[in-house]
């Protein structure tokens, strides 16, 4: 069934595109070393492979899509890494593959991305997915996911950060059968009412002011302001954007940049995004 799965995807790429909706790149299975997963489909790292060099990726290029194909789509874990070097190591479906995707769901440190980025420093590092659960903790998400996410995964070069929903109902019952029945949205929607939830905010702080084509910068913190976690950006308009978010007690610091100083102060748990 190879073929029919890479015609697949063919299909699904050009009819997307029929729409207007160019389709920027796929995963073959979210979270193929998930068995449990409704619906999906086990699928080893070897199986991708042979996938992607006999099948989906010929089919791709014969059919002239520039579509690219990433492979995994879950946990950094070691069987994760397994799966990813079973796919980029193999020399006939790796120029097929622009590179991994990652979850982060089974406390595995979001640092493991950059084990990745250092044995394949030419394929590229995505991170695809993250669930904010109903009924949580506000804060205590907020600064987990933008920590983690949306601070951490760039740090550990990661091209971009996807949380879960972009929308769901009060009870947070649209989803597939057997799919997650407590996934919070970035926003619910009651009606003509719509209420912004936790990842709405952590997404916000980056993706209004680092549009595509900005790059990463390297930021240097002071020991003592090691509660801040940072990362920092240059965009194509050159401004220049820090997110912080602060996991101690409240904090005045200064941002210092080319000899210039700006003084301003966090308190415990809040996000906040610079730009100059």
């Amino acid at each position: 069934y190879y073929d029919a799965y890479a015609r697949y995807f063919v299909k699904y790429v050009q009819g997307m595109q029929a729409q207007g909706i160019p389709i920027d790149a796929v995963t073959l299975q979210n979270e193929p070393l998930n068995p449990d997963n409704t619906p999906s489909l086990y699928m080893t790292g070897a199986q991708q492979a042979t996938f992607i060099k006999n099948n989906v990726g010929p089919a791709f290029r014969a059919a002239g899509l520039s579509t690219k194909i990433i492979a995994y789509d879950h946990n950094p874990d070691t069987d994760g890494l397994n799966f990813v070097n079973a796919v980029l190591s193999d020399g006939d479906a790796s120029p097929f593959v622009d590179g991994s995707a990652f979850h982060l769901y089974n406390g595995t440190a979001i640092s493991t991305l950059s084990k990745v980025r250092q044995q394949y420093p030419t394929k590229n590092i995505y991170f695809t997915e993250q669930w904010t659960q109903a009924n949580k903790s506000f804060s205590g998400d907020l600064y987990w996911h933008v920590s983690n996410l949306e601070i951490g995964a760039p740090l550990n070069w990661s091209r971009n950060v996807l949380e879960w929903n972009l929308a769901s109902d009060p009870t947070t019952s649209i989803h597939t059968p057997g799919g997650c029945s407590d996934c919070l949205g970035a926003i619910t929607i009651n009606g003509d009412a719509v209420s912004r939830n936790v990842a709405y905010y952590s997404v916000a702080h980056s993706s209004k002011f680092v549009r595509p084509g900005s790059v990463r910068m390297a930021t240097v913190t002071a020991a003592s302001l090691s509660s801040l976690a940072n990362v920092a950006y240059k965009t194509l308009s050159g401004k220049h954007v820090l997110v912080v978010v602060n996991g101690g007690p409240a904090k005045t610091f200064n941002i210092q940049y080319k000899g210039k100083l700006a003084s301003t102060s966090l308190n415990s748990g809040a996000v906040a995004t610079y730009i100059w």
